[in-house]
């Protein structure tokens, strides 16, 4: 069960980013990209929620109307949301490397691959067709929209698991670069294994990270890794592709009876 933005696509999960401090940009907030990042991974008005209730991001809009953000205002941004990310998307949601050649080796193994959102439908589209362009095609995915709720809901899994028929949970990864997502995967009783190097929590697309000196690159996949474990992830990778060993593991844990609840 695939995450996508920061995990299959868009490598540092900037699309949503970049869209939000656009979004708030309107309203006269400058929104930073750590209150942007924050809460990753849920359903996109849901994510606005929870920025409208940050401490600085309440005070500047306090400031500006002289009232609390009320529900009404929630369902405001999000309708200027939606086609503000579907002009953004097709520009930052290309295949992370390697995870077309990754995902098609594991279903030629006879996995089940399946997928998981923040974007509802309208907004996954075309990010779907660009990755089957691409060479990655999951066998079913699955956005907020279509399971009666966003994450840390496990019903997308639940979903999922439903149209590839595959049972239990304890048979299942989830596999995410966010808090959100490892949540997720618990909820629905799944082993769980958190993605850092191209999630939101190092945050930087891959011409960035190359950039960047070693010791740093190793802080912030310290830190990265932390914060997934924090959220109780079973297992940690840098990338899909470095997922593949982990799989094995988890395959000889479940012959030898452990399950994902066990957090052995």
């Amino acid at each position: 069960m695939l995450d996508w933005a920061g995990t299959t696509v868009d490598h540092g999960s900037m699309a949503p980013v970049i869209a939000l401090q656009a979004l708030f940009a309107r309203y006269g907030i400058v929104l930073s990209g750590e209150d942007a990042r924050r809460d990753m991974g849920l359903l996109k008005s849901d994510h606005i929620r929870k920025i409208l209730s940050l401490c600085d991001v309440r005070a500047k809009w306090l400031a500006l109307t002289s009232r609390e953000p009320v529900e009404e205002d929630v369902a405001r941004f999000f309708e200027e949301f939606v086609p503000l990310q579907k002009t953004i998307l097709p520009r930052h949601s290309m295949l992370i490397e390697g995870v077309a050649e990754t995902v098609t080796g594991w279903q030629r193994r006879g996995l089940r691959v399946g997928s998981s959102t923040g974007y509802t439908r309208e907004m996954l589209a075309p990010i779907l067709t660009q990755a089957i362009a691409g060479g990655y095609r999951p066998d079913a995915t699955v956005c907020p929209d279509e399971a009666g709720a966003g994450r840390p809901a496990p019903w997308m899994l639940m979903r999922n698991a439903q149209l590839l028929d595959v049972y239990p949970p304890s048979v299942c990864v989830k596999i995410g670069d966010t808090e959100s997502d490892i949540e997720e995967g618990i909820n629905a009783g799944m082993w769980t294994i958190g993605v850092t190097r191209t999630g939101n929590l190092v945050g930087m697309d891959a011409a960035s990270w190359a950039q960047l000196p070693p010791e740093e690159k190793a802080g912030k996949l310290a830190g990265a890794e932390e914060s997934l474990r924090h959220a109780g992830a079973d297992f940690v990778a840098e990338d899909l592709p470095a997922c593949s060993s982990i799989l094995a593991g988890i395959d000889r844990r479940l012959s030898d009876g452990v399950s994902p609840g066990s957090r052995k």
